[in-house]
């Protein structure tokens, strides 16, 4: 115990004489701070006295007053003008010190020190100097940094070398009552802009800002030089109600306005001349807030039709715009339909277009512009098929120019979900996700670069977004947004109020072209009501997700007994000496990788063999093989058409060998 009792005092005594080490630093580094003006005041009582010593008697007496007098002007007014930065006490405190103390020079170099009223100002004048400079540190110490003209500036530096841009610097361009505009000034050939924009979040911490605060874009002038604006994150937490349509009975071709941006201004949107891709995890409002706002706007434009189709919800959430959208189909077969039908009217549209001197759609050229509003899009794709997709991406490639958009709404944007060659095609808007992996599929390149998060959100935050879309300033493509909410007094999604604004832009009462008449003239497909008689160009859709497969393209050995036939009439008996058993799963001989070669190195062969085209059942020993199902097969020769290497003849329902050779 006495031991333990020597250990603790040994302890006790040691954290105390830290303690006072560590006290006696702090005030020594205070006293440090008050100091120098008291060490330079005997040094100009030496050069005073030293001035009168060299030049103080005879003629150099008038020549020394003279000299530093014009000194004392010079130094005063260098003074002045660079602390130009400075508040204007602190500009007018050194200048003032720098002009009293040369003059009580100048008047010592002539007089002398021992004299009464020189010795009087300097003690008098040297004490309320010192003591001025003194109670000013003290000040700025303990209330902040009042001389200091730009604050985000002083900010910055405080905290840039922790980050690794020592050497950089930041100004504020214009400062507003929700943003602060700013530029930032790199080392030349050290640091990029990109450099900066991945260290975002360091330089929040640094600076002690909240996450999301800054947002980092290129200057396009210079690669030197980075535009940064600052807006507060928080306020954007709360809902935003709708504020009702920004340009009512205008042209599709004016801004629609879905939401805000986080510095507080009204996000302006340009719809014509680009897709959009709507992604976003379940909850974080990339349709009641995406597709409400944007189509509450759109509908109220006198020159657009809007199609859409929700295979998945069904009414749900477009069902109470539906007087407004020119035809709105939520079956299987209504969704083909109206992809076929707005794809068959689209050669006969651009030839219109043409024939009276437009090269793309533009408003007042005499068509209705289309919007196609297509919800849970992978459903969407699936219901399509093979057939049907080649459809849709046709129509997706040409109908820009033609004047239309399509719309893709989805959870995740990747190849499973969303073909590869349409995602390239498609501008971004990204809802809260799950995480960063996720949001690589619903970010472009350029937000992502940009420091865009929205993983931060998740379906926390409903309604917020990042948009990327032609139209949208570079600095503002990883700034959030929040889209308007349409809620209830209880804080629900409010059907009523959106139904009740749809109602008063109907459909109907707009005037159509003879091209956007055809298209809804087929609006009751939806409800299975094809003419009798009238065959669907599309039924095959289903039929060709296998690739027009039938039970006689697997069968390759002979009927081992010709002679035993039966009627599907006849009764069948038990076969009492029949044991029973269960159909199993053949076990798998190759892995899945090792099957994807083995496809590939089958086709290759074939094309070697000089074969040209080929059924998807022509490789049932592959998939087979390895344990896997023919939609397997299907997927990867998807894979394969969408890379070039493979093709499709409709009429024959036979893939092509193209470039076979590059792919083995």
């Amino acid at each position: 115990m006495p031991a333990k009792n020597t250990l603790k005092s040994t302890h006790l005594a040691t954290v105390d004489d830290a303690s006072w080490d560590r006290f006696k630093a702090a005030q020594a580094s205070k006293l440090a701070t008050l100091a120098p003006p008291w060490l330079v005041w005997p040094v100009v009582a030496g050069i005073g006295h030293a001035a009168h010593t060299l030049w103080g008697t005879g003629p150099g007496a008038a020549w020394s007053a003279i000299g530093l007098t014009l000194g004392t002007g010079v130094l005063s007014g260098v003074t002045w003008l660079v602390s130009h930065t400075r508040g204007v006490l602190g500009r007018g405190s050194a200048t003032v010190t720098t002009f009293a103390t040369g003059m009580w020079v100048t008047s010592c170099s002539v007089a002398g020190i021992g004299q009464p009223v020189v010795t009087w100002f300097f003690l008098a004048g040297g004490v309320t100097v010192c003591t001025g400079w003194n109670i000013r540190t003290v000040i700025r110490a303990k209330v902040g940094l009042s001389g200091v003209t730009d604050p985000l500036a002083f900010l910055f530096d405080q905290g840039k070398e922790s980050t690794g841009l020592d050497g950089a610097r930041m100004a504020t361009v214009k400062a507003g009552e929700r943003k602060i505009e700013a530029a930032m000034a790199l080392p030349a050939g050290q640091k990029t802009v990109g450099d900066v924009q991945k260290k975002t979040e360091h330089i929040e911490g640094a600076m002690g800002l909240p996450p999301g605060t800054l947002s980092v874009a290129a200057d396009t002038d210079r690669a030197d030089r980075a535009k940064v604006t600052l807006s507060d994150p928080r306020i954007m937490r709360a809902p935003i109600p709708w504020p009702g349509p920004s340009r009512p009975g205008a042209s599709i071709a004016e801004p629609v306005r879905p939401g805000v941006w986080q510095d507080g201004d009204d996000v302006a949107d340009t719809i014509p001349g680009s897709h959009r891709q709507f992604m976003g995890k379940t909850g974080s409002g990339k349709s009641i807030g995406g597709a409400w706002d944007y189509l509450a706007e759109i509908i109220t434009r006198h020159d657009v039709a809007v199609f859409a189709a929700d295979i998945t919800k069904g009414e749900q959430t477009l069902g109470p715009l539906r007087p407004a959208l020119h035809r709105f189909e939520t079956t299987k077969q209504g969704v083909r339909s109206l992809i076929n039908d707005i794809e068959a009217q689209l050669k006969p549209r651009t030839d219109w277009l043409s024939a009276r001197g437009y090269v793309n759609w533009e408003p007042g050229c005499g068509l209705a512009y289309w919007v196609l509003w297509l919800e849970e899009f992978p459903d969407i794709g699936d219901a399509l098929g093979d057939k049907g997709m080649e459809t849709f991406l046709r129509l997706l490639k040409a109908v820009r120019s033609a004047g239309g958009t399509i719309v893709m709404s989805l959870q995740r944007s990747d190849w499973t979900q969303m073909p590869t060659i349409a995602r390239g095609q498609l501008a971004n808007m990204c809802f809260g996700v799950a995480n960063s992996h996720d949001a690589a599929f619903g970010l472009s390149e350029a937000q992502e670069d940009a420091g865009a998060r929205p993983e931060l959100w998740g379906s926390s935050q409903p309604g917020m977004a990042y948009l990327d879309a032609p139209g949208i300033p570079i600095e503002r493509i990883a700034m959030p947004l929040r889209t308007f909410a349409w809620l209830d007094a209880s804080g629900k999604p409010d059907t009523a109020a959106i139904a009740a604004h749809a109602a008063q832009w109907p459909a109907g009462s707009k005037s159509v072209d003879e091209f956007t008449a055809a298209i809804t003239a087929h609006a009751t497909v939806a409800a299975g009501a094809r003419t009798v008689g009238e065959p669907d160009p599309m039924d095959d859709a289903e039929g060709d997700a296998d690739g027009g497969w039938s039970a006689a393209d697997d069968l390759t050995t002979e009927d081992p007994d010709p002679t035993m036939t039966a009627d599907i009439d006849d009764p069948i008996e038990d076969d009492p000496d029949d044991e029973e058993w269960e159909f199993t799963r053949p076990e798998p001989t190759m892995t899945a990788a090792e099957a994807r070669q083995a496809l590939r190195d089958r086709i290759a062969a074939w094309a070697e063999e000089g074969r040209e085209d080929f059924t998807t059942a022509d490789l049932s020993e592959v998939w087979t093989g390895a344990g896997l199902s023919r939609q397997w097969a299907q997927n990867q020769i998807r894979r394969l058409r969408e890379q070039g290497v493979l093709g499709y003849d409709d009429e024959a329902q036979r893939h092509l060998l193209l470039a076979v050779s590059d792919a083995a």
